[in-house]
C-alpha cells in the first residue's frame, strides 16, 4: 500500500507541475529578472493557447484557412492563420509591460511598443506559424520564439542592437500544435517539455532536462530539392539510402521535425539551393532559437561551415542553412562536406619554383 501511495504521489507531483510553477523554479537564480521571465513565458504560453484553440476549429471558423492575398517580407504568400497568429502575439504582448519590440516573420519592420519601452527590457522574436501550408490539410504546425535582453537605455529603431550571435539569446522555445499542444523551452538551464491539458487550461510538465540521443534513425530533409543541393548533401542522402537503420521523416513543418529529433534523435537539414544559396530558414527566429535548444539538450546545430550560435546576423530577416540534431548524425553530414572540400583543394606538385 505504501509503495502504491509513493508511486501515485510521484505521478501526482509531476502532473501538478505547471509551466508557470516550473519557470519560477528555474529562474530563482536570476534575481530581479525572475518575475519578468516568468511573466514573459506565461504570455507566450497564453498566445499558444489562443492559437491552439483557433487551429482546433480551423475548419469551422470563417477566414481561418486559405491565403490572405498578401506577401510577407520574404515574398511568400501569407496564410490567414499566419496573420491571425501574428496578431495574437502582438495583442498578448502589447499591454504586458515586458516587451519593447517584436520581430516577426510576418512583419518587415520591427514592431515597437512605446508604452512598454520605459520598463520593458526585452525583445521577442518569433515565427507565429511555422509550416502554415500544413494548416489546410490538418497536419502539425508550430510557433518558434526567442527572447533577447534590450541593449542600452535607448531603443534602436534600426534593430542593429539585435544583430548579435545566438549565444546572446536569453531564452528560446517552441509550441507544437498537433494531436496535443506541446510547449518546449529553455532559459539556458536545460530543455523542458510541457503538454497542454485542455480540461485544466494548463501546460503540465511532461519531461525535464530532455537530451537528444547521440545518434538516431531519423533524417529529415526536403528531398524534392535534392537536384539543387551541393554535391556533398547529395552524397549524404545517397549514404542513408544505402545503409540500414535510417528513416526519412519530413513533414514540411520545422517544429514538428525538430521535435521528433529532440525526442528520438537524428538530423534535420535544410541546405542552401541554387535558387536560395543561404537557404530559406530565418536565422534569428527559426534557426538560432532551435540551435539554442539543441545546445542545451546535448545536440548540435551548424550551417555546415560554422555553429549556428556563432553566426553574426546581418539583418533581422537574414536566412541561414541549417543542420541540426544528434551530435553523431550532424557530424556525419559534416564529414561529407569536409570530404568534398578536400577533393576541391588544389593538389600540390611538391616542386619548388626554380
Amino acid at each position: 500500500m505504501a509503495d502504491e501511495f509513493q508511486s501515485n504521489n510521484g505521478s501526482l507531483d509531476r502532473d501538478s507541475m505547471t509551466l508557470a510553477q516550473h519557470v519560477l523554479q528555474e529562474v530563482e537564480s536570476l534575481g530581479a529578472e525572475a518575475q519578468d521571465i516568468s511573466a514573459l513565458m506565461n504570455r507566450v504560453a497564453f498566445a499558444g493557447k489562443l492559437i491552439a484553440r483557433r487551429l482546433t476549429r480551423a475548419g469551422l471558423v470563417e477566414d481561418a484557412m486559405g491565403f490572405t492575398g498578401k506577401k510577407n517580407v520574404q515574398g511568400e504568400s501569407v496564410k490567414k492563420m499566419d496573420e491571425y497568429a501574428n496578431d495574437v502575439f502582438i495583442s498578448v504582448f502589447k499591454r504586458s509591460g515586458l516587451v519593447c519590440q517584436l520581430v516577426s516573420e510576418e512583419m518587415e519592420d520591427i514592431y515597437h511598443i512605446p508604452e512598454n519601452c520605459p520598463i520593458g527590457g526585452y525583445t521577442l522574436l518569433y515565427d507565429p506559424i511555422d509550416g502554415s501550408s500544413n494548416v489546410d490539410i490538418n497536419l502539425n504546425v508550430g510557433s518558434i520564439f526567442s527572447v533577447r535582453r534590450r541593449q542600452g537605455a535607448q531603443v534602436d529603431d534600426t534593430g542593429a542592437d539585435l544583430l548579435t550571435p545566438g549565444h546572446d539569446q536569453m531564452a528560446a522555445g517552441y509550441i507544437l500544435y498537433g494531436p496535443s499542444t506541446v510547449f518546449v523551452y529553455s532559459i539556458g538551464k536545460g530543455v523542458h517539455a510541457f503538454t497542454l491539458d485542455p480540461s485544466l487550461g494548463e501546460f503540465i510538465l511532461a519531461a525535464e532536462h530532455v537530451q537528444i540521443p547521440a545518434h538516431g534513425p531519423n533524417y529529415s530533409a526536403n528531398e524534392g530539392n535534392l537536384w539543387q543541393w551541393d554535391e556533398h548533401f547529395r552524397d549524404y542522402i545517397r549514404y542513408v539510402h544505402r545503409h540500414e537503420g535510417y528513416s526519412g521523416r519530413y513533414s514540411g513543418a520545422l517544429v514538428g521535425d525538430f521535435h521528433r529529433i529532440l525526442m528520438q534523435g537524428g538530423v534535420f537539414l535544410y541546405p542552401g539551393t541554387q535558387k536560395n544559396p543561404a537557404g530559406k530558414l530565418r536565422l534569428m527566429y527559426e534557426s538560432a532559437p532551435l540551435a539554442f535548444l539543441a545546445a542545451q539538450a546535448d545536440g548540435k546545430a551548424t550551417t555546415g561551415d560554422q555553429a549556428i550560435l556563432d553566426v553574426q546576423p546581418t539583418g533581422i530577416h537574414m536566412r541561414s542553412p541549417l543542420i541540426i540534431g544528434s551530435k553523431e548524425d550532424v557530424a556525419l553530414v559534416e564529414s561529407f562536406i569536409q570530404e568534398r572540400k578536400m577533393e576541391q583543394q588544389p593538389v600540390s606538385t611538391g616542386l619548388a619554383a626554380s
